[in-house]
Parts: structure tokens; C-alpha cells; sequence
């Protein structure tokens, strides 16, 4: 009986996989660092380690398979950095982290990395073997794009830990039953699962809040309890049992839309207020906040950046010069996108702030079309925060069809979604229509098939910027189209689903492995030499 009743438990909760949020998957995290699949994926799963050790940490072996990126793209690609921050209880934004290797020597953890066959069914898999006097775990983790992650072992038992929920786990050598039904009358939880390998037993508790702290006294003394483990959530928008959204994709969107005749922002406010459980004027404001921080990031990166391990140097300041001259080809709106878009992936290669939308090797497209467009148009920051809604609805789509790790579909999994969203965004930014805007999206992700992820020197810079560029051109003439109502011939639907397919079958060695296309040209191999060389 309770076996079916766990199953019907974990059956009806939600998830950050299965439900995306536009604050979780879409548009964020605010973040340092040149890759959040990376950087900030690794700071959560360090986070999330920490936690599991109570703060204590003496040592740590970090494990990955030969076949999977990590191999060619931690240390370059700011998985150490990330983690290493996690480790040590930063935020993804702190300024601490571009110094994270020196702090976790001297916080006096012992880090040990190496290759090892932990199979590489995603090409993101971290195991981590955590160690102090008393005590010694093993977690095995993956990150799933975006800064998105999944922890799906610790200590050989499987489970599944996204960091959409406050996470209990309790060890015991009692019938987990008889806890079970004991804390079932006197706590609030969305989920309660037992999980149990090789004579281990492990209560999962997934809640919206921890459980106090004397129930939890009141069950070490009643009860055989070996360990106890709070996991606090690393995501903005919290998962809750029974979650309900109005819809999951384009198709079922516009049929909700038949009978209401909402803009495509009004319809993510809709979203995204069903999915976080939040009210129209928080979602409005959230976002509003993160334009914010586009906006500071963008004239921070106009202001000039510098950093040393690096491939190009400010190059937006002239840019800027030769606009302002009117020594450059095309008109203003492309050339305030062009500008933007450059300022922003500068901010990024200087571990400056920037938000991951939806990612951060792809941080320059949709802040560079939107707000480039928006400067040159001036729009208000009101139609703002509806167009860059409108984009982030157009990202949940994608996220619920495909994915946004370029090491799982490659650049049009980074670039080709945000350019998509951004076609979208651009539509809404001017008050085209619902359908204007879906269809922009449709005719700028087609035409970004293919797209492979091979960045020069392992740094997320060189073909980076020019994809970004281009995506945020692409954006443009996908819109205009749109608006003079060419036909995309394919739904936005059916061509996701195509991208997902058409991005797994690009080879490993042009899917961020360093391995293939510009990243193994001589010049960036000789690059990365001379970088690798002054660190």
C-alpha cells in the first residue's frame, strides 16, 4: 500500500523539468562568469554539496568522464570557478568567484579533479566525492543547460533534486513506513518518498519550507535516525505538488487564446503567475528588475572592460565612435542592436554581471535586439519588460521542446533559441499581433539549423560574439517579416521539435568539447597556449 501511495506521491509533483519557468529556465540567473551551463550550473551542484556536508568540507575529488565537455572545458569554461564558489556559499553574482580558486585553498579544502568512468549518457555529469572527519558522501549531478541542474545519485541511491524545492533527507535504520506515517499528520510537504539502495534507507521530504527544527529533535529521539540533511533550493521560482499551467506549447497556447484575444506578454504573465504561484504585478516586476541589470550591464560594457584571461579587448567603445561618425554601413536600430549585443558579451568575457537569457555564451542577443531596439525606437521601459515577457513565454516553449545546453544540441540550443525569442520580442516591442510573434519566432529558428558550438581557445569570445550579433540580426528580419505577414510556412511547434532533433545529431566534436571546427584551428590552439601560459 504505501508503495502505491509513494508512487501517486511523486506522480503528482511538479518539477523545474517538467514545468519550466520563465525566472528559473528562460531569462536568468543574474550571474557572473562565461558560461552558465558551467559557471553557475557548478556553483548550484556546489551549493547543493555544501549542504550536504552542513558547511564542512575538508575534501573533495571532482570527477568527470573522458567522453563528456567537463574533460576539455572545466577549467577554461568556469566549471571550477563555479564550483569552487559553490563550495564556499557564494551567489552566482558574487565578486568573489573570479578569486574562487585561492579561497577554497585557503578555506583549507583539499580539491582533487580527475577523469573517470562515470559513463556520459549527458555530456554535463559531475560526480563529487565529499569528505570530512566524520563523515563522507557521493553525489552525482548534471547540468542540464542554462544554469539548469539535476542532482540524480547521492551516496548510490537514486533521486532526482532540481533546487525547486527545500529538500529533507533522512537516513534511517527503522521501517521508513513507520516515519512515513508518522510525520504525515504533523508536517506540510508537497512529496515524501522513500528511496533505498543496498540496505539503505533514505526519506526524501520535498516542502515548501524546512521542518522545524524540534520535530526533527522529536525524531531522533523516537526514531533509529542516522542522518539528517537540509538542502536549501538554488532556483528563484519555487515547484509545488498539484502546479497547473494553462499551457505547455505554442499549439496549446493559442487554443487557450481562442475566446480571450491576450498579447503574447499578457499570456507569460498568465504563465508564469500559474507557475510560481505569484501575482501579475510581481511577475511584471521581476522582470522589470532584470531589465534593470541589463541596462547597468550594457553601459558598464560601453564604459570599457578589461580582463586578463582573454581573447578580444573592448571593442564596443570604437563601435560606438565610428555610429556616432557615421562611418558604418546599415541604419540606426541595427546598429544600437549591434552595439548593445557587443557591450553586454564584453561585460560577460570580463566576469562583469550579466543574466543568462537563456544563456550566457547567447547573454548578448536578446538584450542586444530588445534594448538596442528599444534606445533606438524609445520605447518605454513598460513595453520593455511586455517584450522581453514575450520572449521569455517564447523560451518556455523551447525549454519544454528541446534544450539550451549547446553541449547537448549545439549553438542554436544558445544563440538559435535566444534569437527565436528575440524575433518574438521584437514584434511585441512594436504591438504586433499574437500571431506576428509566434510566426517572427518560427522564421528566425529555422534559419538557425545547425548552428555548431566550437568557441576558439576553450573561451566562450570567438565565434561568440559574431553568433550573437548575427543572432540579434537574425531576430530582426525575422520580425519584419512577420509583421509584413510572410508566411513561416512550419509552426513554431514542429519546427522546435525539428531544432531538438536536428541539434542531436550535430557531432560531439562541434557540441562545446573544443574539439572540432574553429576551436582546433591552429590559431586557436596556439591561442589557448599562450593564455594558459599567464594564468
Amino acid at each position: 500500500m504505501e508503495g502505491s501511495d509513494t508512487d501517486n506521491e511523486e506522480n503528482s509533483i511538479s518539477s523545474a523539468s517538467n514545468h519550466p519557468s520563465i525566472f528559473n529556465d528562460v531569462i536568468g540567473p543574474i550571474m557572473r562568469g562565461p558560461s552558465s551551463s558551467h559557471c553557475v550550473a557548478a556553483l548550484r551542484i556546489g551549493r547543493i554539496a555544501r549542504d550536504m556536508m552542513d558547511g564542512d568540507i575538508r575534501k573533495v575529488t571532482f570527477e568527470f568522464d573522458p567522453n563528456g565537455s567537463l574533460a576539455t572545458t572545466h577549467t577554461n569554461q568556469g566549471s571550477d570557478m563555479g564550483l569552487f564558489g559553490g563550495l564556499l556559499g557564494y551567489d552566482a553574482r558574487d565578486e568573489r568567484l573570479v578569486d574562487s580558486a585561492q579561497a577554497i585553498k585557503d578555506a583549507g579544502i583539499d580539491i582533487e579533479m580527475r577523469e573517470a568512468d562515470i559513463g556520459d549518457e549527458h555530456p554535463n555529469k559531475y560526480k563529487l566525492i565529499l569528505e570530512n572527519s566524520d563523515e563522507k558522501h557521493t553525489l552525482i549531478a548534471l547540468s542540464t543547460g542554462g544554469g539548469m541542474i539535476k542532482i540524480i545519485e547521492i551516496d548510490d541511491i537514486s533521486l532526482s533534486i532540481e533546487g525547486d524545492y527545500y529538500e529533507t533527507l533522512i537516513w534511517t535504520e527503522e521501517d521508513p513506513d513507520l516515519i512515513k506515517s508518522h510525520l504525515r499528520d504533523i508536517i506540510q510537504y508537497d512529496s515524501m518518498m522513500i528511496r533505498d539502495s543496498n540496505n539503505t534507507n533514505l526519506i526524501e521530504i520535498k516542502s515548501q519550507h524546512f521542518l522545524e527544527k524540534k520535530i526533527l529533535e522529536n525524531l531522533k529521539s523516537d526514531f533509529k535516525i542516522t542522518s539528517v540533511k537540509q538542502i536549501s533550493p538554488v532556483l528563484p521560482v519555487l515547484s509545488r505538488k498539484n502546479l497547473k499551467v494553462p499551457f505547455n506549447n505554442s499549439e496549446e497556447m493559442l487554443r487557450y487564446n481562442e475566446d480571450k484575444d491576450l498579447e503574447l506578454y499578457e499570456l507569460a504573465i498568465e504563465y508564469e503567475r500559474s507557475r510560481g504561484d505569484i501575482t501579475k504585478s510581481e511577475v511584471f516586476d521581476m522582470m522589470k528588475d532584470i531589465i534593470e541589470v541589463m541596462h547597468r550591464s550594457i553601459d558598464k560594457g560601453l564604459e570599457g572592460t578589461e580582463y586578463e584571461d582573454r581573447i578580444l579587448g573592448c571593442q564596443s567603445g570604437q563601435f560606438l565612435e565610428k555610429m556616432r561618425s557615421d562611418q558604418l554601413l546599415s541604419g540606426d536600430l541595427l546598429n544600437h542592436m549591434t552595439l548593445y549585443t557587443t557591450a553586454m558579451m564584453e561585460m560577460k568575457s570580463s566576469m562583469g554581471v550579466i543574466v543568462a537569457a537563456p544563456t550566457a555564451g547567447a547573454c548578448g542577443t536578446l538584450p542586444g535586439a530588445v534594448l538596442g531596439a528599444a534606445r533606438s525606437i524609445g520605447a518605454s521601459i513598460e513595453r520593455q519588460v511586455q517584450a522581453m515577457l514575450a520572449a521569455g513565454l517564447i523560451g518556455v516553449f523551447i525549454a519544454n521542446g528541446s534544450t539550451f545546453s549547446a553541449e547537448v544540441c549545439g549553438c542554436q540550443a544558445e544563440c538559435g533559441a535566444a534569437s527565436g525569442m528575440a524575433a518574438a520580442a521584437l514584434v511585441s516591442l512594436v504591438d504586433g499581433s499574437l500571431n506576428q510573434a509566434v510566426n517572427a519566432s518560427s522564421i528566425a529558428l529555422q534559419n538557425i539549423f545547425g548552428m555548431t558550438c566550437d568557441p576558439v581557445a576553450n573561451r566562450v569570445e570567438v565565434p561568440c560574439l559574431g553568433k550573437n550579433v548575427m543572432a540579434a540580426s537574425n531576430a530582426l528580419i525575422s520580425a519584419n517579416m512577420a509583421l509584413a505577414d510572410f508566411d513561416p510556412v512550419v509552426p513554431l511547434q514542429e519546427v522546435i521539435i525539428a531544432m531538438d532533433k536536428v541539434g542531436k545529431s550535430i557531432p560531439r566534436e562541434l557540441s562545446c568539447t573544443a574539439l572540432g571546427g574553429l576551436s582546433a584551428t591552429p590559431t586557436s590552439e596556439e591561442i589557448e597556449r599562450k593564455l594558459d601560459k599567464n594564468k
